[in-house]
């Protein structure tokens, strides 16, 4: 297995150690200190030893942070997290609405005139700080060593894995290739500072084992101009590429990487919403002329090539059949015969029966009944819960080594309310809207976001977080800078590839989540069309959607025939990939409706 079960929270833990914290933050002649869930990348996943903020708080969500000050500490926690943060944390910590109630807002309140507020710089981008030190007056943003790793005693080594070689025929493009061409885009710059993994693995055309969930090799890089690359990084990672790295990528070690800063002739760019502060620290101090863009690796990594794309689609089939195994397989079993731990086990090894799972792509979220209404639960021994009759949320992926997969299926256990019924038809409205739509070239996420919420925005409902985010090939599940959600400025290009996943989560009682991944593509011209470039996007994800849960009176006659015309590509696509009881089941479940 993959995924444990065990307890990573330590509610009980909370006060000794903000004690402690508290300790070190006097003798720092601190009145606060700030604790991001961020590393020195920025990344999603963390490492064992930078979960800094799980251990302090106990929270263990995949974003959010905590302000310690002597009388108060707040845990900033977004809409995904409201329900698990209570559950989570001891009452010495405090859950704020964030982004509603921003750090600069909350430190202006709370912390007193002439106040100083340490952090780490490693932990804290440029414009993170730039955004806090604008939105707050009278108080002093400090520097500093971190101050949990003071009081962490047990605190685990960093990761040693060893990096790996992602092939050119599922990357699409040799490394050097890729050097070369975003070399020639940097203008004026001398270099671009690179601190994100998976555009340093993109780059590289490598994979690691640093992070859970994510193949990640963690380090830093410069991309110079002259068409090079300096990779900062422990050595003894690199043992099993051979000679893949080539003539064009210098390695030095990380520690390295700062006194090398240090040196550098500008301009150097740096992408101010992921480069730590410590980085403009070092190149300020040494007189380096900065240039502020955004990493040149963002978009051409979010813009898959047609091999990326190829192995994508390939690892969705192969997942979608698994996935078709494991929901023929549950509803074969009675309610209440089965526990949320005994649904995540059986899916993972479907997955892994395929010999081609690297891991999941994220620890699978299953919520039976009032857990489906924490947004991204994790069932641990302590809390797995029957699955009794009602809903149950099933929200999952795998890491293969051609494409990362991302599914959510919430499936009828026996009978279900009418309630239940409706709003999960209103969240399927949401989906096909943005499975259907057609737009003009130059539209952000933005401007689609509040199509997938129409349906349950007239009955008086709504969903708390975005409704989908940019995935990796073979890298992170999570990928910027594309974004679909009210946040989301990044105009879609052809290549990206979201989530689409709409949902309603009604606390103490029941979740819903209907997820598939889709990508964008151009859309073909229509007669009399005007407007002269338009997308649409192309279903990756083809599992049956469980039509138990439909009011079909609430469904429009193009609703209608979009599902049908849905569920008879799923039957082509997946059909020939499954026999048996198996096969037969699919049939069902795509029958028209």
């Amino acid at each position: 297995m993959f995924q444990s079960f065990s307890e990573t929270s330590s509610p009980e833990q909370g006060p000794p150690r903000l004690a402690a914290l508290r300790a070190e933050m006097a003798a720092a002649g601190l009145d606060g200190f700030i604790v991001p869930r961020a590393d020195a990348h920025q990344g999603e996943y963390v490492a064992e030893r930078d979960s800094r903020l799980a251990w302090l708080t106990g929270f263990t969500g995949s974003a959010g942070f905590c302000v310690a000050l002597q009388d108060k500490a707040g845990v900033f926690i977004d809409g995904r997290y409201r329900v698990q943060v209570r559950a989570q944390v001891a009452d010495v910590f405090t859950p704020v609405h964030w982004p509603e109630v921003t750090l600069g807002d909350w430190v202006s309140e709370h912390v007193a005139q002439n106040g100083i507020v340490g952090f780490d710089p490693w932990l804290h981008t440029v414009s993170q700080i730039r955004e806090l030190e604008a939105s707050t007056s009278g108080v002093t943003l400090q520097r500093t060593d971190n101050l949990v790793d003071r009081i962490w005693a047990d605190q685990p080594a960093p990761p040693a894995t060893h990096a790996f070689a992602q092939p050119v025929d599922l990357a699409g493009e040799a490394h050097g290739d890729k050097i070369a061409r975003l070399a020639a885009t940097l203008g004026s710059a001398h270099c671009a500072v690179l601190t994100l993994p998976d555009s340093i693995c993109w780059l590289l055309n490598i994979r690691g084992d640093d992070l859970p969930r994510t193949p990640f090799m963690l380090g830093f890089a410069l991309l110079h101009a002259s068409g090079t690359v300096t990779l900062f990084v422990d050595p003894e990672k690199l043992v099993n590429l051979g000679d893949h790295l080539g003539p064009n990528v210098h390695v030095a070690r990380v520690e390295d990487f700062l006194p090398t800063l240090a040196k550098l002739e500008g301009p150097v760019q740096i992408d101010p919403a992921s480069c730590p502060v410590i980085v403009a620290d070092t190149l300020r101090e040494a007189g380096t002329q900065m240039i502020e863009a955004q990493d040149p690796c963002a978009l051409p990594k979010a813009c898959k090539s047609a091999a990326e794309l190829d192995g994508t689609r390939a690892a969705h089939l192969r997942d979608g059949a698994a996935m078709a195994r494991f929901l023929c397989w549950l509803d074969q079993q009675p309610a209440s015969s089965l526990t949320e731990i005994d649904v995540v086990t059986k899916l993972e090894g479907e997955r892994s029966a395929t010999n081609a799972l690297r891991d999941i792509s994220f620890d699978t979220i299953c919520g039976a009944g009032p857990n489906g209404a924490i947004v991204h639960y994790r069932v641990t021994e302590k809390t797995n819960r029957a699955v009794e009759q009602g809903l149950l949320l099933v929200d999952s992926g795998g890491q293969y080594v051609d494409g990362t997969t991302d599914i959510t299926r919430t499936i009828a256990i026996g009978t279900v309310s009418e309630e239940e019924r409706r709003a999960f038809t209103l969240v399927l409205k949401g989906m096909i809207a943005i499975s259907k739509l057609r737009w003009p070239k130059g539209l952000a996420g933005r401007d689609m976001d509040s199509l997938a919420r129409v349906a349950l925005w007239e009955h008086g409902m709504d969903y708390g977080h975005g409704t989908g985010h940019g995935v990796g090939s073979y890298l992170s599940v999570h990928e910027g800078p594309q974004r679909l959600a009210r946040t989301g400025t990044v105009p879609f290009m052809p290549g990206m590839i979201l989530s689409n996943e709409p949902g309603f989560y009604k606390e103490g009682a029941f979740g819903i989540r209907i997820e598939n991944l889709i990508v964008v593509e151009e859309a073909p011209a229509l007669p009399g069309q005007t407007v002269p470039d338009m997308y649409r996007f192309e279903t990756l994800t083809y599992v049956p959607i469980d039509t138990r849960l439909i009011d079909t009176g609430l469904l429009t006659d193009a609703e209608r025939r979009w599902l049908n015309a849905y569920h008879t590509e799923v039957l082509t696509r997946i059909g020939t990939l499954v026999e048996g009881d198996v096969s037969l089941w699919l049939t069902q479940a795509c029958a028209p409706i």
